[in-house]
C-alpha cells in the first residue's frame, strides 16, 4: 500500500515537471484563446469535472455537516478577503522604498485581493486528506462573496473601479460549481453501493485536471511578453510570493491548531489552502475588467500569474508533510479519548 502511495505522489510530481517544461517549450497550445481553449477546457470543463468528482466522491452527510461549521466558514473568509489584503497593503507601504517595480507591487495587492480558488484548495485538502467538504465550501462560497468584495478592495487599495458584470460572473460560478456538484450528489444517490464497492480513482482524475490547469497556467505565464521585463523587480516579487504564502500558511496554521480553537486536524487542512489560496481563474478576467484599457494591465497582472502556480506547487510540495502531521495528530487524539 506504501508502495503503491508512494509511486502515485511520485507520477504526480512528475506530471508537474513534464507539464511546466511543456507550457514552456510551446506556450501558444496551452495559451488563451490556443488550440487547447483554456478560456473554455479550463475555465468551464475542467472546473466542472473537478466539482462533479467531488460531488460523486463526497459523502452526503459530511457536506452537510460542513455548511453549519460556522466558526470554520468566518474563519477562512475573514482572513483571505479582510486581513490578507490588509497584511499585504502593510508590508507594500515598506516595499515602496524599493527600486522594485510599482506596477509588479500594485499586482502584489491585486493578488491580495482576490477570492480563494475553486480548484486548487479543494484538490490539495483531498489530497492530504483533509476536510473536504470544508474546502468545497468555502471555495465556493469565497469565490462567490469575491464577485462583490473583490471590486471594492480593489477600489479600496488601488482606487480603481468599473461596472462589473456581476450577473455573467455569478452565472459562470454557477454553472461550472454548483450544478456539477448538485449533479455529482444526485447521481451518488443511485450508484453510491456501486462507488463504495468498486472506489472509483477520483483522486487520480482531480490530479490529472489540474495538471492541465498547471500547464495552461503555466502558459500563460510564459506567453506573457512582460515576464522578461525587469528581471530583478521579477526575481523579487517571486521571492516575496513564496515568502507570504509560506508565512501566512503557517500563521494559519498557529491560529487553527491552539488549544481552544475548536478546529481539527482535517478542519486545519482545510483552513490552510483555503485561506492562502488565490483564484486565477476568476481573478484575470476581474482584473481584465476593472482595469480595462490601463497600459500597465499585463504587469499589474503578473504577480496573480506567478502567485497561482506557486501556491500550487508550493501546496504539491507540503502535501505528504502536512498529511504525515494530520494522521500523527489524529492518532494522537484517538490515543488521548477516554475509554468508555
Amino acid at each position: 500500500m506504501r508502495l503503491l502511495e508512494r509511486a502515485r505522489k511520485e507520477w504526480f510530481l512528475v506530471g508537474i515537471v513534464v507539464a511546466i517544461g511543456a507550457a514552456k517549450l510551446e506556450p501558444s497550445v496551452g495559451v488563451h484563446g490556443g488550440p487547447l481553449k483554456p478560456e473554455i477546457t479550463v475555465s468551464y470543463i475542467a472546473v466542472a469535472t473537478i466539482f462533479f468528482n467531488s460531488g460523486l466522491s463526497l459523502k452526503t452527510e459530511e457536506l452537510t455537516s460542513a455548511l453549519v461549521h460556522l466558526k470554520l466558514h468566518l474563519f477562512i473568509q475573514i482572513f483571505t478577503l479582510a486581513f490578507f489584503p490588509a497584511a499585504v497593503w502593510l508590508f507594500l507601504q515598506l516595499l515602496a522604498v524599493t527600486p522594485i517595480n510599482e506596477w509588479l507591487l500594485k499586482g502584489l495587492q491585486t493578488v491580495g485581493c482576490m477570492p480563494p480558488p475553486v480548484s486548487s484548495a479543494v484538490i490539495l485538502t483531498k489530497a492530504v486528506g483533509g476536510n473536504e467538504a470544508a474546502a468545497i465550501f468555502n471555495s465556493a462560497f469565497g469565490s462567490f462573496l469575491g464577485i462583490i468584495v473583490t471590486p471594492l478592495l480593489l477600489l479600496l487599495f488601488l482606487g480603481s473601479s468599473s461596472s462589473v458584470p456581476f450577473t455573467s460572473i455569478f452565472s459562470q460560478l454557477f454553472v461550472t460549481v454548483v450544478v456539477p456538484l448538485i449533479i455529482g450528489q444526485i447521481i451518488r444517490r443511485y450508484i453510491r453501493d456501486w462507488l463504495e464497492r468498486k472506489k472509483p480513482p477520483f483522486g487520480a482524475v482531480s490530479s490529472s485536471v489540474l495538471l492541465m490547469i498547471i500547464y495552461t497556467t503555466f502558459c500563460d505565464t510564459f506567453s506573457n511578453p512582460h515576464i522578461d521585463l525587469d528581471k530583478f523587480s521579477l526575481v523579487l516579487i517571486l521571492f516575496i510570493i513564496v515568502s507570504i504564502q509560506l508565512s501566512f500558511m503557517l500563521l494559519t496554521f498557529i491560529f487553527s491548531t491552539r488549544n481552544n480553537s475548536g478546529f481539527t486536524p482535517a478542519d486545519t487542512v482545510a483552513i490552510i489552502f483555503c485561506s492562502t489560496h488565490k483564484s486565477l481563474t476568476l481573478g484575470i478576467p476581474m482584473l481584465k475588467i476593472v482595469f480595462a484599457g490601463h497600459e500597465h494591465l499585463s504587469l499589474i497582472s503578473v504577480p496573480l500569474l506567478i502567485y497561482h502556480p506557486a501556491q500550487i506547487l508550493l501546496g504539491s510540495v507540503l502535501v505528504p508533510t502536512i498529511k504525515s502531521w494530520m494522521v500523527s495528530r489524529q492518532k494522537g487524539v484517538k490515543l488521548t479519548r477516554p475509554t468508555v
